[in-house]
């Protein structure tokens, strides 16, 4: 398939992406709860946006060739919150939802970190945080140079950060490459849920006002409620339309949504439920699943 026809083959409604992200949530409660470790909050709050951008017809990808050279890329920048990655992955059909259960166990393709060099579907392996916009302006420009020599259409690359990874530096170096060199196939995502694992943000080391900072460094920027799929949709479509340089889209979200007790919880960061939270999580997120699942049959 050539990327277009890549970018086409996987879209579904939006209904039916909230129904992905539902299922998504499910199985990221059930695999930390299984692994007794590692990152909810995040991998929550992430859900709807990774449904969309995978299901949504702007990004190209080959689940039976997962190496595909026409594929877009996705960098996951942020890279404890894997188990949502994982998750998606599932619901693309790069792994089995089985397989998700082995989540941090020895030997399992589903490491704490994403590996790229054992999971399908990653492609990059990440972990140490302000490292990910580097990599995905390194290989927008790539991109740009192949479809410059050989007239064929531009890969797209994207990237999810949050907004406590800002934090560091090396973003900012790259953000600055980006906008000087006009990296216009390159679309970045904040996770802008306002936690970290010491505290809220704004607190801890307030990296706002973010719109006006990468407008400063020469990107377009979309603001977004992180939650709704229609609205996730039409900025990634308004993303990849923009022309003149890369493009950020701040999604503003909710740390640990879909769980109510771990909702802008610090404390849900990077600790796994018991058995007994998973049983309460897992209901409350099967309810809206119901509700989820009627709509998408126009009930």
């Amino acid at each position: 398939m050539t990327t277009g026809q890549l970018r086409d083959a996987h879209v579904r409604t939006d209904d039916e992406i909230a129904l992905i992200a539902n299922h998504m949530r499910h199985d990221i409660i059930a695999m930390l709860e299984a692994a007794g470790t590692g990152h909810p909050g995040g991998s929550l709050s992430s859900a709807d946006i990774l449904a969309t951008l995978y299901f949504s017809g702007v990004m190209g990808w080959d689940a039976d060739d997962p190496k595909n050279p026409d594929r877009d890329r996705f960098v996951l920048s942020k890279g404890h919150i894997a188990p949502a990655l994982y998750a998606v992955l599932a619901q693309a059909g790069f792994l089995s939802r089985e397989e998700l259960l082995t989540l941090r166990k020895l030997g399992s393709r589903l490491q704490g970190h994403p590996d790229s060099n054992i999971c399908p579907g990653v492609e990059v392996g990440t972990g140490s945080l302000g490292q990910g916009l580097s990599i995905a302006a390194g290989i927008a420009l790539g991109f740009k140079q192949d479809a410059a020599a050989t007239g064929e259409p531009c890969r797209r690359v994207f990237a999810l950060t949050g907004d406590g990874e800002l934090q560091e530096g090396q973003n900012w170096e790259a953000l600055m490459f980006a906008g000087n060199h006009d990296l216009n196939n390159l679309v970045a995502i904040v996770d802008n849920n306002n936690l970290q694992i010491d505290g809220h943000v704004s607190d801890v080391n307030d990296v706002q006002p973010l719109a006006a900072k990468f407008e400063a460094f020469k990107w377009h920027v979309i603001q977004v409620n992180g939650h709704d799929v229609r609205a996730v949709r039409a900025a990634l479509q308004e993303a990849v339309a923009y022309s003149a340089g890369p493009v950020v889209i701040i999604a503003k979200t909710i740390k640990g949504k879909g769980v109510s007790f771990m909702e802008d919880k610090a404390s849900w960061h990077g600790n796994a439920p018991s058995a007994e939270q998973a049983a309460e999580a897992l209901a409350e997120i099967d309810a809206v699943g119901e509700q989820l699942a009627a709509a998408v049959k126009g009930e």
